[in-house]
């Protein structure tokens, strides 16, 4: 078996892009089964629904310290240099305005596409968000890899502290609720700020602990009928699509862009580093990374999944989910340039490539096996089941994508919108001989 690392041709350089793309769609699935399965707010807290047993407690933990938000991160990154990669082959084609015009109607038809998928298939979408923040994050483009870096630092420890102000006054409105209960329980009547206060409480309360009831009110109706389906769909979806385009939880998904656009500009996500590099930054991301997300995993179960405390524990997601992203996209890198398992890593890039297809075939797999008119598991199974299924998409994606990429330049999704962009229907079917096209699809 060979080990031997090689300096990276133009194609390979597209290659790896794509096998980091696949990798972090195939890890995506881990957290987005979890959502899909199980009551909204048992995703976070395992003492409400699925099992808190040491099996599934143990699986909670490994999917926080590991997962949790990296693959997301390392799938924004993505989608960041996909912009920086899009616009380099598109200026090399036309003039700086039909390249700019066609990004933005790219990303314009993806915020489409994403709100189609997300009211439509499944309530989980990111496609809309990315359609959106991809929009914001164009003037950045031109941008130098370490104003980029800076300016997304420095983003993600403002967030950190506003998630540090969130836990502050989660706690002061929880012991002025105390208060008015104590005042209530002596007879006498609350003003209008102790009203307020205690109200504001019950509501955050009832939002992250909601009672037995309306947990098997929200199982109920995902397996009574689509309108069933309909009403919870709704309430998520109400969230993600109708919030301010800056809102809080947002900030981190243009942050991870931009450091998706500065790793490009970089030649790390291409490969073009050397092995040591991508040896000593995968060493560092982990160390790092994971101690700090073991800490966090540790306080909240510890806490027993207190809502407050869980609050504070969170103080350094975004610094511990970054590092650990880098070092996953490091060894996947490691991968991609070395030979010897370039069996999983050709398999891997080709659902990197059609990694639009994929992610909403997903999708349709979630909405069939756990939702009405499907097999209505949803609720039925606990959190370690749940990725028996992950498995069987892992492989479906794995098998089916390297063999539709024989026959075709694209996904089919992603021939779509690419045929959209340009306003003008796309080759769709290879050619004897000719490779197929890789192109960045986020």
């Amino acid at each position: 078996m060979s080990l031997a690392f090689e300096p990276v041709s133009s194609d390979a350089r597209l290659r790896t892009l794509d096998v980091v793309r696949g990798s972090a769609l195939l890890g995506i699935a881990l957290m987005n089964i979890v959502f899909s399965g199980l009551p909204f707010a048992a995703y976070a807290n395992p003492n409400l629904w699925g099992g808190n047993d040491p099996l599934n407690m143990g699986v909670l933990a490994v999917q926080w310290i590991l997962f949790d938000g990296k693959m997301r991160a390392l799938f924004s990154m993505m989608f960041g240099a996909g912009i920086v990669l899009f616009m380099e082959r598109a200026l090399a084609r036309e003039n700086s305005v039909r390249a700019a015009d066609l990004l933005i109607r790219r990303l314009l038809w993806l915020t489409l596409f994403g709100a189609l998928h997300g009211w439509l298939i499944w309530a989980g979408d990111i496609l809309y968000a990315y359609g959106l923040f991809g929009l914001l994050i164009i003037p950045m483009r031109n941008v130098s890899p370490r104003k980029l870096l800076i300016t997304a630092g420095v983003a993600l420890v403002l967030l950190s502290l506003a998630v540090v102000g969130f836990g502050f006054r989660q706690r002061s409105t929880r012991n002025a609720a105390m208060a008015a209960r104590a005042v209530e329980a002596q007879g006498r009547a609350l003003t209008k700020e102790q009203q307020d206060e205690k109200k504001e409480w019950d509501e955050a309360y009832n939002q992250a602990l909601p009672s037995r009831e309306k947990l098997q009110e929200e199982v109920d109706n995902y397996r009574k009928g689509y309108g069933g389906v309909m009403t919870q769909r709704v309430l998520v979806m109400r969230q993600l699509n109708f919030a301010p385009v800056y809102f809080p939880g947002g900030v981190d998904i243009w942050a991870l862009m931009l450091i998706g656009m500065a790793l490009f500009k970089l030649g790390v996500l291409q490969g073009e580093r050397s092995s040591g590099f991508y040896t000593r930054l995968a060493i560092a991301g982990y160390a790092f990374g994971i101690p700090l997300n073991s800490m966090s995993t540790w306080g909240m179960f510890s806490s027993n999944f207190d809502i407050v405390a869980t609050t504070f524990w969170n103080v350094p997601y975004e610094i511990g989910r970054v590092a650990v992203a880098l070092g996953h996209a490091s060894v996947i890198i490691l991968l991609a340039k070395g030979a010897w398992m370039k069996w999983l890593t050709d398999r891997l890039a080709a659902v990197g490539q059609m990694a639009f297809s994929n992610y909403i075939s997903h999708s349709i797999i979630y909405a069939l096996v756990f939702y009405a008119p499907g097999l209505r598991l949803f609720g039925q199974l606990q959190r370690y089941q749940l990725y028996y299924i992950v498995l069987g998409m892992w492989l479906l994606s794995l098998a089916v994508s390297p063999i539709w990429l024989r026959h075709f330049r694209f996904g089919p999704l992603e021939w779509c919108w690419r045929s959209l962009t340009y306003w003008k229907r796309q080759p769709m079917r290879r050619r004897s001989g000719v490779p197929a096209d890789v192109y960045a699809v986020g």
